[in-house]
């Protein structure tokens, strides 16, 4: 099949070739779009290139892993224009859920993936060597102990043994309890407690499809990345609204003089509705004729009902992860804000929704959705996926609401520079 079946010349060979193919790769991915070119270095030039040979060859510890993992570090800094420190670094590194990019280093994937592959096909050796009596791989024992040693943790039994993600997870876990512990204040706490949160990666999993309204510009790729890693995304400069923003430039997320801010709350909105219309039932948006006590109107209501005889309201909104007055709690947990905004919304709508099914549909800025609206998100995708009878529809729900919102991120964070006054022709 290709793959050395030991450390020598072969092995030298076989993982330089990777790192030439990855270097070409990376000289041409700087002439496509940020978005198309972090989802094919994420999910074709990277880890998933060199998984045949991590599976089946005793590679760990090797010198060219560490190059190949030089590599994608300088890929993704060329794709998304940013400068990664080695934590930020180690953070992208991690899968999506565990609140990285999902370029994975292949140096802490080799021993995972060999022992899993060695695991996964015992009984096949087995069979085979049957006649050949006791032939214990010292391959295996080796890496073995090497893995061992370094997570301080027994070998996992069978069947869980043949599981890659089984080997990989203390590892995981240990990088993840690194990046936290590096965390200098509550700002970047609260930054990796989202962005490890469900849903708050989605936007990494979607096909860059412009039709679909699916592809992020390159600006807003180079903040969605830089918020999720805490990169520093800008100079210190003066917001238009007379605040000072710092290097991390996050202060446009919640600034209230931002423009970007009511653009997203109208398109999630419309994203909303337009989901409902998909599952077939009628809505209007900003009802009129229904009101809260003070006199705003719920953002949009359905016209049959939906819940126990009972017409549906709703009501958008977007709470800064960041902002300075939900650091004490987002810092500490995730989803806080989110669920803090719904608490308010329901507040807010206490005498309509004796009448009228309320839910109040909370994001933040980093992701996380409220407990609320995702099961309304999941259970509006159940029902598109009734009509249409894609099983995936749920997931290309929260692809949709997790774009959008990385999309206007990126807009809101333009609004806090000061534009130049139009030069006299």
């Amino acid at each position: 099949m290709g793959a050395p079946l030991k450390t020598g010349l072969a092995m030298d060979t076989t993982l330089q070739k990777r790192c030439d193919d990855l270097a070409l790769a990376i000289s041409r991915l700087k002439l496509l779009s940020s978005h198309d070119a972090l989802t094919l270095l994420r999910s074709s030039f990277t880890a998933p290139k060199v998984m045949h040979t991590l599976r089946s060859s005793p590679c760990a510890g090797h010198l060219s892993l560490s190059s190949f993992d030089s590599l994608q570090r300088s890929g993704l800094t060329q794709i998304t224009n940013s400068n990664l420190s080695d934590v930020q670094w180690l953070q992208a590194s991690l899968p999506v859920k565990d609140g990285g990019l999902g370029i994975r280093r292949v140096a802490s994937l080799a021993s995972s993936a060999f022992l899993a592959s060695a695991a996964s096909t015992l009984v096949l050796q087995d069979l085979i060597l049957s006649r050949c009596g006791p032939c214990p791989d010292a391959s295996v024992s080796d890496c073995c102990n090497v893995w061992t040693s370094t997570n301080s943790l027994p070998c996992p039994s069978v069947p869980l043994a043949s599981l890659q993600s089984v080997w990989d997870r203390p590892s995981i876990d240990k990088d993840k309890a690194d990046i936290i512990l590096s965390a200098p204040d509550h700002h970047h706490r609260a930054r990796l407690h989202a962005v490890s949160a469900p849903h708050a990666g989605d936007w990494l999993h979607c096909l860059p499809i412009s039709n679909c309204g699916l592809r992020l510009d390159d600006e807003a790729i180079r903040v969605a990345v830089g918020l999720r890693l805490g990169v520093n995304l800008c100079h210190p400069h003066p917001c238009p609204c007379g605040s000072q923003v710092d290097a991390r430039g996050s202060h446009g997320l919640s600034c209230r003089q931002s423009s970007g801010r009511t653009a997203r709350h109208h398109n999630l909105n419309d994203l909303v509705w337009r989901a409902l219309s998909r599952a077939g039932i009628p809505a209007s948006k900003e009802p009129s004729g229904l009101s809260r006590s003070d006199g705003k109107r719920p953002d949009g209501m359905t016209l049959i009902p939906w819940q126990t005889g009972k017409n549906l309201i709703w009501d958008v909104t977007v709470a800064d992860t960041l902002a300075a007055s939900y650091l004490p709690i987002t810092s500490q947990q995730a989803g806080k804000a989110a669920e803090s905004a719904s608490v308010r919304k329901e507040t807010k709508y206490t005498q309509l929704a004796i009448s009228y099914h309320f839910i109040p549909i909370a994001f933040e800025t980093l992701g996380p959705i409220g407990v609320k609206a995702t099961d309304f998100l999941s259970d509006l995708g159940r029902r598109i996926s009734s009509v249409t009878g894609d099983p995936r529809e749920s997931s290309f729900l929260f692809q949709r609401v997790s774009v959008a919102i990385q999309r206007f991120n990126g807009v809101c964070f333009r609004g806090s520079f000061i534009n130049p006054p139009d030069s006299e022709s």
